[in-house]
């Protein structure tokens, strides 16, 4: 997946931003001709490893009655209040003055007090060029201790909530001491305990089957408001707080937590032989939400949700109790979409509830029928949260998953980042469409949204409950001019460059508030330049926008055609860039700039994102999460995965996706992202089952099938969350893993099938070859 030209991952690694286009038309005309949208893949919490903090400048030094009026100081950024840039290496600085100019609007600004003593030679970490990305250390606040909300289902068979308690046990012992920690349960009814009742195990139930308003959960939970707990205590009750009741940290309550858990049971409603559990799943995350708005509000907090089978009663039910009641398939979702709708608007009101008060859901979604995930996609994605798909409890996906959330040192740290707002600051000739990720919406506006909304549009500010370091959010442009003629007055003659500023204030895990703003350039250039927009192409980039762009409009559009859609974009995006004569084929070029992106868009829709036959809706709302929220490359994997070979040759290298790759005497390591494959040929198989590698004489033999195992420890290990791992023989059952994700370039209908062992896949798909041939023929056309 290299590059041609410019090294557009080394961007990325510098700023943690990386555009589809990095060379622009300059005109909102000649920027739809280039098809492939104008989009930026932004990664809020990389590691940028050579990126400077800056420590934070109290306010009273900058309260003074010298300052600019027009200037906002706040808690020491410089910032311009017209625009709300911040100070960037960009700006244009007059040393004598102490004054700088803005690049954005081009307004004069006087530099704060505390900066009297800038000059050419000593200059702030924000001014040098090579320092675009810098984030600023917020005034200290008091470290609030994360919270956790355990809702625990309970109408599992004993085997899987034994597996869930010893996981949760584990999990317990690797939060931290001061963490504050609640548990609900649910079944036929939802069972809030008050842990902070010593006296006795005292629990708040709530029939299952309603839909509560918050007002009356606050209220039969007994989380009044100051005035009335001011009230109850002059007529003597104590109320305590209900962080104190139902939340306390686990250095106190280790015991009763510990007692809790293992004393979990069961539903004791009977269960009868036809039906499915009573499962109230919606009702208690209605609950969840409200009880942690009123115990930590603006609070780091996670809910993490342990289900094990669908909701089949109150709010938010995908499915009657009855067995003869089929679960929905994707079918049924396209013929009558009431239901879904329905239940997918109540999970999208709690997801409001919780991401206002910026708290987080986690679902842990261990089973082999559907859980309802596709209605509580809403819940997961504007709340930041994590989403892990496991065929049960005891499955080493959700052990390893569950204990990487809690990681705080090393390699498993997966860096959070809590109670996030993000903001995209773009020059007076650039607008924003919106954003496609986990986010939500803070309905800023202003004069740089853009009439066409893509994602969470209208708007140049998101909130996110929580991101993790992959975390990657795909920022859609639009050119504010019409056309040339109109370009030339609004941005000027000689005008070359355009800027945008991206802001993230964070708050980590140790209490300390960040700001870490970015700002990066980029250029315009005449539409009728396409070897100019050839040069800034960043295929990659551009597949992943187009893939989440693609997978955003089949979730929002009834009758959208992805398949279609995607050949059209490629077709015309081929037409416009491309090196041919017309109606000849065989002359028929792409520039390296543009080489892969047909292979991108293959594969694309081959994928899972597009094609949704063989997948329930809960496993397509799994993928087009983790694609919507991870970062550049890990997201090409999830569309081209990767496939290694290792053979007694040399050492491992990489391999054709195609299905020419398997050998006899070959392994092949397969990365694709949520699966990892361990493929061993025919003749590798033979030689494993006869032993061979236990021979002293045949250690070459032991290396070659322990260096892939190695390789795919090391994958499982490092991602998150932890993909299922697959070891399998050629022409075995599980070998379908491998053979759905390559090239069909041999199948059975095809010339000369079976001779000389040669493996085929036995599908009526087109092969890459035959795909790139109508590519040309369609590209060429007058």
């Amino acid at each position: 997946m290299a590059q041609v030209g410019v090294d557009f991952a080394a961007l990325e690694d510098a700023d943690g931003v990386r555009f589809a286009w990095n060379v622009w038309p300059d005109s909102k005309v000649e920027a739809t001709k280039c098809v492939v949208p104008l989009a930026a893949l932004w990664s809020p919490g990389k590691d940028l490893p050579n990126m400077p903090v800056r420590g934070w400048v109290g306010r009273q030094k900058l309260a003074r009655k010298t300052d600019p009026p027009r200037m906002k100081l706040t808690e020491g950024l410089v910032r311009r209040l017209s625009c709300g840039a911040m100070l960037n290496p960009f700006a244009r600085v007059d040393f004598p003055s102490k004054l700088w100019i803005c690049p954005f609007c081009h307004m004069r600004n006087h530099f704060p007090p505390h900066y009297a003593s800038i000059s050419e030679t000593n200059l702030p970490a924000e001014l040098f060029p090579n320092y675009c990305t810098v984030e600023y250390t917020m005034q200290q606040r008091t470290a609030e201790p994360p919270a956790y909300l355990l809702v625990i289902d309970t109408g599992l068979a004993e085997d899987e909530l034994d597996g869930l308690k010893t996981a949760l046990g584990q999990a317990l012992s690797l939060m931290p001491e001061n963490a504050q920690v609640g548990i609900i349960t649910f079944g036929t009814h939802v069972h809030v305990h008050e842990l902070g009742c010593m006296s006795c195990v005292k629990s708040y139930v709530f029939r299952g089957t309603r839909s509560l308003k918050a007002q009356l959960i606050k209220e039969q939970l007994q989380l009044l408001y100051p005035a009335k707990q001011a009230q109850a205590g002059a007529n003597g009750t104590h109320i305590p707080s209900g962080s104190g009741r139902f939340f306390l940290p686990v250095s106190e309550c280790e015991f009763q937590l510990s007692a809790v858990i293992d004393e979990l049971y069961s539903d004791p409603f009977p269960d009868v032989a036809d039906q499915r559990p009573s499962r109230c799943t919606g009702t208690a995350l209605q609950v969840a939400a409200s009880l942690m708005g009123s115990c930590f509000p603006s609070s780091y907090g996670r809910l993490m949700l342990f289900v094990g089978g669908p909701s089949t009663v109150g709010p938010g039910a995908i499915v009657g109790r009855d067995l003869s009641e089929p679960i929905r398939s994707h079918k049924d979702i396209a013929k009558s979409t009431q239901n879904f709708n329905k239940s997918k608007l109540h999970y999208a009101m709690v997801a409001e509830e919780l991401a206002s008060s910026g708290h987080t859901v986690d679902v842990f979604a261990c089973a082999l029928e559907q859980v309802g995930l596709a209605e509580m996609k809403p819940c997961v994605e504007m709340t930041g949260g994590l989403v892990v798909l496991a065929e049960s409890f005891h499955h080493h996906v959700f052990r390893e998953s569950l204990s990487r959330i809690f990681q705080t040192k090393g390699e498993d740290d997966l860096r959070f980042r809590s109670n996030c707002t993000l903001e995209v600051l773009p020059s007076h000739d650039v607008k924003v469409c919106g954003v496609i990720g986990p986010c939500s919406p803070l309905a800023r506006k202003s004069q740089a949204v853009s009439d066409t909304t893509i994602g969470m549009g209208e708007t140049t500010a998101w909130r996110v409950g929580s991101l993790i370091g992959s975390t990657t959010l795909a920022c859609y442009f639009d050119v504010a001019a019409l056309s040339r003629e109109s370009s030339s007055q609004q941005m000027g003659t000689g005008v070359q460059q355009f800027f945008i500023q991206f802001v993230c204030r964070s708050q980590l895990p140790s209490g300390e508030r960040r700001c870490r703003v970015t700002t990066v350039t980029r250029r315009w250039t005449e539409g009728k330049n396409l070897p100019d927009l050839a040069a800034g192409f960043d295929q990659e980039a551009a597949a992943v926008a187009t893939a989440r762009l693609s997978s955003f409009k089949m979730e929002m559009q009834d009758e959208f055609d992805a398949t279609r859609w995607l050949d059209r974009t490629l077709i015309k995006l081929s037409s416009r860039f491309g090196d041919y004569r017309k109606d000849d084929p065989s002359s028929f070029q792409l520039s390296p700039q543009f080489s892969i992106f047909p292979q991108f868009m293959f594969n694309l829709r081959r994928s899972q994102f597009v094609q949704v036959f063989n997948n329930s809706p809960d496993e397509t709302a799994y993928f087009r999460i983790a694609l919507n929220r991870e970062s550049t490359m890990n997201a090409l994997v999830m569309i081209q995965p990767t496939l290694m070979s290792y053979s007694f040759n040399g050492p491992p290298e990489p391999a054709l996706l195609d299905v020419a790759s398997i050998v006899p005497d070959r392994i092949l390591l397969l990365d694709s992202y949520f699966t990892v494959v361990i493929f061993h040929g025919t003749t590798v198989a033979q030689w494993r089952k006869a032993g061979y590698q236990d021979m002293p004489e045949h250690e070459a033999f032991k290396q070659l099938l322990e260096a892939p195992q190695a390789d795919a420890d090391t994958i499982v290990r490092e991602r998150f969350p932890a993909p299922r791992r697959v070891d399998c023989d050629q022409n075995g059952s599980q070998a379908r893993f491998l053979l759905a994700k390559l090239n069909p370039s041999a199948t059975y209908n095809s010339s000369g099938v079976g001779m000389g062992g040669t493996e085929v896949i036995l599908t009526d798909d087109v092969s890459l070859q035959v795909f790139m041939e109508h590519l040309q023929k369609l590209a060429v056309e007058s």
